[in-house]
């Protein structure tokens, strides 16, 4: 069954699709306080920085190679990580276009020394485009959503596409318009 949650984008038919779960990973860190800010929490920095290292590695399994971070969208932060807090940031390929891949991370944290479920303390979303050894754009596989939250997040990755397209429509075309009003920047 071929529905628009699961059917290759344009340009990409003849590269075989992966499965959701062949790049899903887990990158998993306890936080020091090394990597604590003024108030005694751990950086939103830190956090980000282990969100893009495992996005990247999913985007570069992925598409079989490099890629690079293009964007990143809606980092939440929703609860203060801890020193001490074992942190776990999950991520998978959520949507594929010709070039590019949204990967979706969630962030959990746990104390090191508890056995207390995880707490979700963060969430974000990042474009990769994957590169080839010059640096150029290259096609990526299609990816295949397997269950029906994989297919939730294909649409609401479709979603968010359209947003950021449109932003970047808008932006430019009101730069235009200024710029043919004599306004320099």
């Amino acid at each position: 069954m071929t529905d628009q949650a699961t059917a290759p984008e344009a340009g990409n038919q003849d590269i075989p699709g992966k499965p959701t779960s062949a790049s899903r990973t887990t990158l998993s860190h306890i936080m020091t306080h090394n990597d604590t800010n003024l108030l005694g929490t751990v950086h939103g920095g830190v956090i980000m920085k282990l969100v893009d290292d495992a996005a990247g590695a999913v985007a570069g399994r992925h598409s079989g190679g490099p890629a690079v971070t293009a964007s990143m969208d809606e980092m939440a932060f929703l609860e203060p990580v801890r020193v001490g807090d074992l942190v776990h940031v999950k991520a998978q390929v959520n949507w594929t276009g010709r070039t590019s891949m949204e990967v979706g991370v969630r962030v959990l944290a746990e104390r090191w020394n508890e056995s207390a479920p995880p707490t979700q303390v963060g969430s974000a979303y990042l474009v990769f485009a994957a590169v080839d050894a010059d640096g150029r754009p290259r096609r990526v596989p299609p990816v295949l959503p397997e269950t029906e939250r994989d297919r939730r997040r294909y649409q609401e990755a479709q979603i968010r596409r359209t947003h950021r397209l449109a932003r970047r429509r808008a932006i430019l075309e009101l730069r235009e318009r200024r710029a043919a009003e004599g306004f320099a920047d």
